[in-house]
């Protein structure tokens, strides 16, 4: 690659410090099962497993082979008033693995989307059974729920609102999280703390009355915010709530689904079924850009009213069940299942709990947390520069150790393959000790 366009500033990156990225661009060019290669050549073990998204591997050879016999046979079909088979099969194949209540699938093409068409569908479905005065949602702080407008405004992220503020939607309101340090630091899995902080959502049905509020959304495991474990029975409590009001609840497993806690849906996990489910990333394991929403049989049919030939719900994305994007998903799901891999992943927890929680007595460090095939390693930031330790942990790993570490300002996240070598994961940890030993 040529040099020059390697720091061209054409490409301006999502969620990156695009100036201190031009001064030593770090640039992947090929990938194969757990590694990536560099333009320069270099093989980087990936310890995120893409973006939360690639949890078998890079290239997994069946699903490249099920996109490129996919794009020769149909490339693309008009998803508005006509679909195309491999759409239809995958929403069965989905639906089938989900909670039994949730039957009806509707494709959109990331998480983002995923998100505002679920806040959508909450606010018609009230609407179209005479109930159109619940117009309130309720997200949750430090929450993580896309960038779209929808979605960063039940989001809790602060650095994410704040410059839009002035244009977030109306009529949201927030929970508070369930972090807590003094209660729940160094916790292995979920904490037994703090399952009382569901009722702050009876606080909001009282504030406003519970008859006004639409949804609430939550991230079974917050993830992007830094691995945010609930506390044991919190979301049950939050289910039980949202029955007492008629208030629908709304599980964003874009990250939680799919293996990530070795079931098809986070709500597996944990025993509670929410009214509307989000996902991406896990669904075609990266490959092709998709997402979904799936939603209870009554919510699909409070919509299926007026004359049969008018449009139920204006909603929809051109690329909404893309035939190459359906068949990546298919060829992902038939992996799952091939491989066993949810049961691989479950036998992974232990093995990555421990090699986390091995980190509680490193001086930076200020907690650690995991959940599932998901975790945090926190260090305290440094004075008057929050972000600046963590960012130099990914910059030294990925230039000096070959290890792709994603930070989030002084948390280190990790959302191992599903089907990781524990070899690999324990020389992984080895090395990022031995760069967090090095820095100040």
């Amino acid at each position: 690659m040529n040099a020059a366009i390697e720091k061209s500033p054409a490409y301006w990156l999502p969620f990156t410090a695009n100036r201190d990225f031009r001064k030593k661009p770090r640039v992947i060019s090929g990938a194969s099962g757990h590694y990536y290669t560099t333009v320069g050549g270099a093989k980087l073990y990936d310890t995120f497993s893409g973006l939360w998204t690639s949890g078998l591997g890079h290239c997994h050879p069946k699903i490249v082979e099920a996109v490129q016999q996919q794009v020769a046979k149909l490339d693309y079909c008009m998803g508005f008033q006509v679909t195309n088979d491999r759409a239809l099969e995958l929403a069965e194949r989905v639906t089938g693995m989900a909670p039994k209540a949730l039957t009806h699938c509707f494709f959109t093409n990331s998480g983002s989307e995923s998100v505002d068409t679920a806040l959508k569908i909450a606010l018609g479905y009230h609407r179209a059974r005479g109930e159109g005065n619940r117009t309130r949602l309720i997200g949750r702080e430090r929450a993580y729920h896309g960038v779209n407008f929808g979605g960063m405004s039940v989001g809790g992220i602060v650095p994410n609102r704040k410059v839009f503020s002035a244009n977030l939607i109306p009529g949201v309101d927030h929970i508070r999280h369930t972090h807590d340090l003094e209660h729940n630091a160094f916790t292995r899995g979920l904490p037994a703390w703090g399952a009382h902080l569901a009722d702050d959502l009876e606080r909001l049905c009282g504030l406003h009355d519970g008859s006004n509020i639409a949804a609430v959304i939550v991230e079974p495991v917050a993830g992007s915010t830094g691995v945010l474990p609930p506390p044991v029975g919190y979301l049950e409590r939050l289910r039980e709530i949202c029955d007492r009001h008629g208030i629908l609840l709304i599980f964003d497993e874009v990250i939680a689904a799919f293996g990530r806690l070795a079931k098809p849906f986070g709500a597996q996990r944990f025993g509670v079924t929410p009214d509307i489910i989000t996902t991406a990333k896990g669904l075609t394991n990266g490959v092709m850009p998709m997402g979904a929403v799936l939603v209870r049989d009554d919510i699909y049919d409070a919509f299926m009213q007026g004359p049969e030939y008018m449009i139920e719900l204006f909603h929809g994305y051109t690329y909404s069940g893309h035939p190459v994007a359906a068949s990546a998903g298919l060829a992902t799901m038939q992996v799952y299942d091939d491989e066993g891999t949810f049961e691989q992943a479950a036998a992974l927890e232990q093995h990555f709990e421990d090699l986390l929680h091995s980190f509680a007595d490193h001086k930076h460090v200020i907690d650690v947390r995991n959940f599932g095939l998901m975790g945090c390693i926190e260090m305290a930031p440094r004075d008057g520069a929050p972000g600046a330790r963590g960012a130099e942990v990914h910059k030294k790993c990925f230039w000096e150790e070959n290890l792709v570490v994603r930070n989030g300002m002084d948390g280190l996240q990790f959302s191992p393959f599903l089907n990781s070598d524990p070899d690999e994961m324990t020389r992984s940890f080895e090395t990022i000790r031995r760069v967090i030993d090095t820095i100040e």
